[in-house]
């Protein structure tokens, strides 16, 4: 197939590899891509969010198969625009992806479909969310109700700092309290085509900036994936997937479907596995970032075939995906003063070295190639990507990897997947 793939992230070039992966010949193109996707695809001149200009190239280059990577082009409208002009896309339409798009939207869903969650108070004014924080108490979680890259979300014994955490996002739109809970955090994918859901495999990644789960919040500082602890705390990770599957995804998906607006594409849930059962934090509306670095090279399905059923609406006739018992372990290499403010245009040298680790490979984030170097260009700069046979074996190669990685003012946390070893 000829696929063109947008969006400019790690979790781009972990698409754009895992479509290589297939041995299938496809044809990868990538708009606007980065410097590491550039060595994998072809990349194409066209603005990811322009629903027309996309719908365009896509007919004129003959292209088979649109994967969007990002939340922005999604809400943006980008796969109606292909949909209506029979182009397969694997990604949802405007209203559906405002299951990421908006945290309210996504709660009134969850609501209908009766999917078990958090309590929430949807606020406009620093007096109503005083009046919210007062009610539910602390811990305190204050969610931006629009897009943050991530980084909209705030928890906190401090009811100042989540006052001024609310204070920083209304001028933007409305913003969410909810009510806080407690419990190890679990990542789990779902393709759908508006119908039928397919579950991929749990993973967990580590919002926190700094080590020990300390420091601000941020897009993802690494992951890992399969979840040993699973079995211990659910009964198994199989039968955790039947659950989540049967009262989260095929519910949330019957209802948009119900309401007009089916969800193609990737639905990202964002759980928490509480002493009370499992319960949904939140939703994307596309694959999570750097969650999708770890579970796609384990997949051991054809991955274009997947995404094309998606699209396609002929996801019942594949089978569940099926994973490698390989354990993945990625750990993000960031900017000096990421989350806040990065400092970027710095030379990233060692990546050659770094992948001659056994297991390894680079997924690329914010590089660019100028005047023969390879530098920064945003914050998450690249994933350090490694599989190993068991926690242990893939952590030890990824930090070894890392060590041999050289970026001025470049930081990384070093206890990713420790405590599952």
């Amino acid at each position: 197939m000829k696929i063109l793939v947008l969006g400019s992230g790690a979790r781009e070039h972990a698409i754009v590899l895992a479509l290589n992966a297939d041995n299938a010949g496809h044809e990868v193109l990538a708009a606007p891509g980065n410097a590491g996707i550039a060595r994998d695809a072809t990349i194409v001149d066209v603005d990811m969010m322009d629903p027309q200009a996309v719908t365009a190239f896509a007919r004129s280059e003959a292209v088979d198969l649109v994967v969007i990577g990002p939340e922005a082009p999604l809400v943006a409208g980008v796969a109606d625009d292909l949909r209506e002009r029979g182009i397969p896309v694997f990604g949802p339409g405007r209203r559906a992806a405002q299951l990421e798009g908006s945290k309210a939207f996504a709660k009134r869903i969850m609501e209908a479909a009766d999917v078990p969650t958090g309590r929430a108070v949807h606020t406009r004014t620093l007096d109503e969310t005083a009046a919210a924080l007062d009610d539910l108490g602390a811990p305190y979680v204050v969610k931006a109700d629009g897009l943050a890259a991530g980084k909209g979300v705030i928890v906190t014994s401090d009811r100042a700092e989540a006052l001024a955490h609310a204070e920083t996002y209304l001028p933007q739109g409305a913003v969410l309290v909810e009510e806080f809970l407690s419990g190890p955090e679990v990542s789990l994918f779902f393709l759908s085509d508006g119908d039928t859901v397919r579950a991929l495999t749990p993973a967990q990644d580590f919002k926190r900036a700094l080590d020990g789960d300390a420091g601000p919040n941020t897009g993802g500082m690494g992951a890992y994936s399969p979840l040993p602890w699973l079995e211990d705390r659910t009964g198994g990770i199989a039968g955790f997937v039947d659950e989540v599957t049967e009262t989260v995804a095929r519910p949330v998906v019957r209802e948009l479907d119900r309401t007009g607006s089916p969800f193609i594409g990737l639905l990202y849930a964002g759980l928490i596995v509480t002493d009370d059962g499992v319960r949904v934090i939140e939703f994307n509306a596309r694959f999570g970032d750097p969650e999708t670095q770890i579970v796609l090279p384990r997949l051991a399905s054809p991955f274009a075939d997947l995404l094309m059923a998606a699209a396609t609406g002929t996801l019942e006739d594949r089978p569940d995906p099926s994973f490698r018992d390989e354990v993945a372990v990625t750990v993000v290499l960031a900017s000096e003063g990421y989350p806040a403010s990065s400092i970027t245009d710095r030379e990233i040298t060692g990546l050659d070295e770094a992948e001659k680790v056994p297991g390894v490979h680079i997924t690329h984030a914010a590089t660019a190639e100028r005047d023969g170097r390879l530098v920064t260009t945003g914050g998450r700069v690249l994933n350090v990507v490694a599989l190993g046979s068991d926690v242990g074996e893939a952590r030890a190669r990824a930090y070894e990897a890392m060590s041999r990685i050289h970026l001025d003012g470049g930081q990384f946390r070093t206890d990713i997947a420790a405590a599952a070893e």
